[in-house]
């Protein structure tokens, strides 16, 4: 049985299939002659990541295609209901990646604290004295207020890290029963906090010093943030957006930085990847990286044999 990685495996994930008796290849394939691929070659198993897409077309143009596995959480390249209504097995990951995209958060928190992104783009070209004045200003995470919203595997995980460094942690999410978090601290430490989730994204952010969004892009293609939740954020707010491009009206955005509303921002997702604006790209209150929240060699590896678990469990019991 024949299965293509079109975004890439690891070689853990490889090695687990092969084992399974299926074969795998990882050679990337163009969107337009995907398709045709996909039926020349027979095959039944697709995994991609976020740079291919699954779309009715290819849905019903593919019918000996049987599993369609998403190396990550969010499926929105993937038509997953047409797909499934079609009897095609639809995957994903939504625990492989939690704490390397909570570990890029905190990353981008720092970051956007100390001014770390903007003092990297100009140390080499400016005056030391008069950087050194620039950012002078920083602020210290311990002590301050972060809202999680959506607070699933991602969100949990943050906050283990969040409480970690002294931070108060509150959720927004639609499901609001007590959410039991584990930190580990090292030394072997091991202790909990429970966390309280509210479903109103209003009191949510009205007192928060950061926000961390953790939550898929919405059906209709609208932004979660935009111009209204800004002006119920505190001044000076700092914001980390890990989840979706689109989750944040990017327009709304520069003009609450411009105005102050917002102190600065990290985006590890944009709207139009791959290919973002501009203006987002050489603000000097935003933090850019290209979607690389999964990327780490300790997620890849587990992506990578959760997925050839899902594969060959579907298929020994089909």
């Amino acid at each position: 049985m024949k299965i293509l990685a079109n975004d890439g495996i690891s070689p853990s994930g490889v090695a687990a299939l092969e084992a399974g008796g299926f074969s795998v290849s990882t050679d990337k394939v163009d969107q337009d002659q995907l398709i045709q691929h996909i039926n020349t070659e027979g095959i039944a198993a697709l995994l991609v990541r976020s740079a291919t897409t699954v779309r009715k077309d290819m849905i019903d143009a593919c019918p000996g295609l049987k599993l369609v596995g998403r190396g990550g959480v969010g499926m929105d390249n993937i038509d997953v209901e047409y797909a499934r209504s079609k009897g095609i097995t639809v995957v994903n990951t939504p625990a492989a990646s939690s704490q390397s995209v909570a570990e890029l958060v905190m990353g981008h928190l720092f970051s956007i604290s100390r001014f770390l992104h903007d003092s990297y783009k100009n140390m080499e070209g400016g005056d030391f004295k008069t950087l050194k004045k620039q950012y002078g200003k920083g602020t210290e995470l311990r002590g301050k207020n972060l809202t999680i919203v959506g607070f699933g595997r991602i969100g949990q995980s943050l906050a283990s890290y969040a409480i970690g460094c002294g931070m108060n942690v509150t959720a927004v999410d639609v499901f609001t029963e007590p959410r039991e978090i584990s930190l580990s601290l090292g030394n072997g430490i091991q202790t909990s906090v429970t966390i309280n989730p509210t479903d109103s994204l209003a009191d949510g952010i009205r007192h928060a010093d950061y926000i961390s969004l953790h939550i898929p892009k919405q059906a209709d293609g609208s932004a979660v943030i935009n111009s209204e939740e800004f002006a119920q954020m505190k001044d000076g707010v700092r914001i980390v957006n890990a989840a979706r491009g689109g989750v944040i009206d990017e327009d709304a955005l520069i003009a609450a930085l411009d105005s102050g509303k917002v102190a600065a921002i990290g985006l590890d997702v944009h709207e139009n990847e791959p290919n973002p604006r501009a203006d987002l790209l050489n603000h000097a209150k935003i933090a850019c990286t290209p979607h690389i929240g999964a990327a780490t060699v300790e997620a890849q590896d587990r992506i990578g044999t959760e997925l050839a678990d899902a594969i060959i469990s579907t298929f020994a019991t089909a």
